[in-house]
């Protein structure tokens, strides 16, 4: 069976004889149908681990500490708006998992102020960008009044490629005129140009379950990245992701979208309400990077001066230069990079799981293009930082790494940071990887090197002994150390593979393995690897009886670079 999509171009459609899945789907038919349409096929398993119908622990946390979210909603003529939510420092509470306090009202020119009512279906998105972490959560406006309560329906995590880091600080600035009008300015124009920030809202409000609602996200990029056809028209690329194609999904099964550009410098919210259109042919010339794009045809403008009290200052402005002292292969795909200050200024110290912001110049290509990598050395050795970096036979930046930079060679830095550290305390630690996830764990191992007071389980997963980087070292790191523990777990050992020597399993490690530990039940988690093998790791420790907030997880995503799920 075929239907047409938003493009007008046919794509399949899908029968319920075929999206039959043992686990409820999270998604509903608009993002089924984006999955396929891409090539990644059903996407419920891994969706189900990841998508929640209340918010974790470290979710609300995180909210709570925002000065910000982004909101998403329709008016009463379905035009969807995003907007941003501020408020003073402790704005946003959560009273319990299913539900978000706003202390805050939006201003009446604000085009999501009227339906932002009791009764609304609202996106949000919480979005730190000096640390790039960010995650989505929609709900229904319960009430309102000096504030807003939020019914929690879903709630995820979201990658941070592309995410632009900047640091916020408050203004003081007086609102100007809000103008309105149904295309852009020159001016106008010129500000998309050159933005290389926006935030997107779309939906599916008649989608069954809680699947249905709007969501806000982000996307990003170089600046001019969006691009201005006419004063009506712009084409926004879209980059790979966590292949759920929520927005993708949701503009096949209702094209109205809203898009919302902010200028950091002054506060003012340029707000865009239109039709979108999905090209799943993208002119590769335009953006090599772009999988697909969205061509957005612009139908309301509301511009408002210093609309906000919060100002940004782009990171790029702290990025310093950092020469490439060192390249060591250390397996087929993974390369190390040790970096030490081109300018002779000491570095920055880290924690041990955090991560750098690497900026490289692709020939050819505006402006830097970036990717995070974690810190995979010591934390203590301040004279250099290590990354360790997956070639990806599609990754620009890893493929400039591997293929073009040479020892001498320089790459633009920003961090440390991230906060996929270990907790605190002496509870026992069971570290899990799978390939280039071994990266912040190997830091992890270094920072707890002369510790004995802790039990420290070290569980790795990898095909072969020729995929199997950092071995020697990991096995220095554990040699003679009683209450260090090591579970290697090979999917495809080859004939010169030792077992009990080189790997101590065969198979993919599972949530049983891990159980199987003895770690006890104080035990904290840290998973990092692929989106698929946390979410099952995840979903199977908790049926085993492990809470939530025992667990901890950072993925990696296209590029093999820092995915923030859920929790992480």
């Amino acid at each position: 069976m075929k239907s047409v999509d938003s493009m007008g171009q046919t794509v399949p459609t899908l029968r319920a004889d075929r999206v039959q899945t043992e686990r409820p789907t999270p998604f509903h038919e608009g993002e089924r149908v984006a999955q396929m349409r891409a090539g990644v096929g059903d996407m419920t398993a891994q969706g189900g681990g990841f998508i929640r119908d209340h918010l974790p622990e470290q979710h609300r946390a995180f909210h709570s500490r925002l000065p910000f979210l982004v909101a998403s909603g329709a008016d009463a003529s379905g035009h969807v708006w995003v907007t941003i939510l501020e408020g003073a420092e402790g704005f946003v509470s959560s009273p319990d998992p299913q539900h978000l306090g706003l202390e805050t009202r939006l201003a009446k020119d604000d085009p999501l102020a009227d339906p932002f009512q009791v009764g609304a279906d609202i996106g949000f998105l919480g979005i730190d960008l000096a640390t790039r972490r960010r995650n989505r959560f929609n709900g229904r406006v319960q009430q309102s009044g000096t504030g807003y309560l939020v019914d929690i329906r879903q709630t995820f995590g979201n990658c941070p490629q592309y995410i632009n880091p900047r640091t916020v600080t408050r203004g003081d600035d007086t609102p100007g005129k809000t103008q309105r009008s149904d295309s852009l300015t020159p001016a106008q124009m010129a500000r998309i140009a050159a933005a290389d920030t926006l935030f997107i809202g779309s939906g599916h409000p008649k989608a069954a379950g809680r699947a249905g609602g709007y969501d806000a996200s982000h996307r990003g990029g170089a600046a001019g990245f969006v691009r201005v056809d006419t004063a009506r028209r712009l084409l926004m690329p879209d980059y790979a992701g966590n292949n759920f194609f929520n927005t993708i999904g949701n503009l096949i099964a209702d094209p109205h979208v809203g898009l919302l550009f902010v200028d950091f410098a002054t506060g003012g919210l340029l707000h865009l309400t239109g039709r979108a259109r999905i090209d799943w042919a993208p002119n590769i010339a335009a953006d090599p990077d772009a999988l697909r794009w969205i061509d957005v045809e612009i139908e309301a403008v509301v511009d408002r001066p210093a609309a906000i009290s919060l100002r940004w200052t782009a990171a790029d402005d702290s990025a310093r230069q950092l020469r490439i002292a060192q390249k060591q292969r250390e397996s087929d795909d993974i390369t190390s990079f040790y970096l030490v200050a081109a300018d002779g200024r000491p570095l920055d110290p880290f924690k041990a799981g955090q991560h750098l912001s690497v900026g490289v110049q692709i020939p050819g290509q505006q402006g830097l293009a970036k990717r995070a990598y974690s810190l995979s050395g010591p934390p203590d050795r301040r004279g250099y930082y290590r990354i360790s970096v997956k070639r990806e036979d599609k990754g620009r930046v890893s493929r400039h790494l591997h293929d073009r930079s040479a020892e001498g060679s320089l790459v633009w830095v920003t961090g440390p940071a991230g906060d996929f550290v270990a907790p605190e305390g002496d509870a026992p630690l069971v570290l899990v990887s799978a390939g280039v996830g071994v990266t912040p764990m190997l830091s992890i191992l270094w920072a707890n090197a002369g510790c004995s007071l802790r039990d420290i389980w070290f569980v790795h997963g990898t095909q072969n002994g020729t995929t199997h980087a950092f071995k020697a070292e990991q096995n220095r790191l554990l040699a003679n150390a009683p209450r260090r523990h090591r579970q290697v777990f090979y999917s495809q050992p080859q004939s010169t593979d030792r077992l009990g020597d080189d790997y101590d399993a065969a198979g993919r490690i599972t949530a049983a393995d891990l159980l199987a530990l003895g770690a006890g039940p104080t035990a904290q988690y840290m998973l990092c690897g692929p989106a698929m093998f946390q979410s099952d790791l995840q979903r199977g420790l908790e049926a085993g009886g492990v809470r939530p907030d025992q667990i901890f997880q950072e993925s990696f995503g296209p590029e093999n670079q820092k995915v923030f799920p859920p929790d992480g």
